[in-house]
């Protein structure tokens, strides 16, 4: 073996059904300029072993779609992966996924790949959307050999971005659900946090519009200048 065949990722062995799975997925579509409204979102929420991005696993998915401006409660899409080597560590305090869950988990590659049937060719909402794209991007090459190419929008940055003058001391998805008085059913559980993030989401659609923002495209371009006017602002 010479020395970048050793130093390259071992592709993972999958089977015949996963490999034609796969296949079939679509590929993402590019923001566009339909509606927001038009536009079909997956708003995704990851419960992780930690925050390390190169150490940490996907431990459980949570996602809902948004279609037609509505959220898709009938069809929430949940797994909770396979994880049997993943030791008791303080973030079990938080999700409360144990070594029985854990245990009792779907299959990760599986898993993932439902998930991505899921998503389909739709942009991806999630809130510090950065971290779960991370996150996703090496459980997918992990489990399957799959590149993730779907565009993500950080509901994080759209709030500030559409409420300039909302000043909120940690600015989190609890302080959020709090400004805009939402229900949450259960916090750091994979299902509800994606269904509140979807609520939040809706909210910030409705003041994009009344800002004459009411494309995915426009969405993008906007928070790219919002970014780099902080950025400056902060003398990066």
């Amino acid at each position: 073996m010479n020395l970048l065949a050793w130093l390259r990722p071992h592709a993972p062995e999958l089977g015949a059904n996963l490999r034609q799975r796969m296949a079939a997925l679509p590929a993402p579509a590019p923001l566009g300029v339909c509606s927001l409204r038009e536009q079909r979102w997956v708003v995704l929420d990851l419960e992780t072993s930690g925050l390390n991005l190169n150490r940490d696993q996907v431990l459980s998915i949570g996602a809902v779609a948004i279609e037609d401006g509505a959220i898709n409660l009938g069809q929430p899409f949940e797994r909770t992966l396979h994880r049997p080597e993943q030791k008791t560590n303080a973030s079990v305090l938080i999700h409360g996924l144990g070594p029985s869950a854990l245990a009792a988990g779907c299959d990760p590659a599986e898993a993932l790949l439902d998930l991505m049937a899921f998503i389909g060719d739709s942009p991806v909402l999630a809130f510090h959307a950065p971290f779960d794209q991370r996150m996703l991007s090496r459980a997918l090459k992990d489990s399957l050999g799959l590149r993730l190419q779907h565009d993500f929008i950080d509901v994080a940055e759209l709030a500030p971005l559409l409420n300039p003058d909302t000043v909120l001391r940690e600015a989190g998805l609890d302080d959020w659900i709090a400004r805009f008085g939402l229900q949450v059913q259960a916090r750091h559980h994979a299902v509800a946090d994606a269904q509140v993030t979807a609520e939040l989401a809706l909210i910030l659609f409705s003041q994009a519009r009344r800002q004459q923002l009411d494309s995915p495209l426009q969405l993008a371009q906007r928070l790219k200048q919002w970014r780099r006017r902080k950025a400056q602002g902060h003398g990066l």
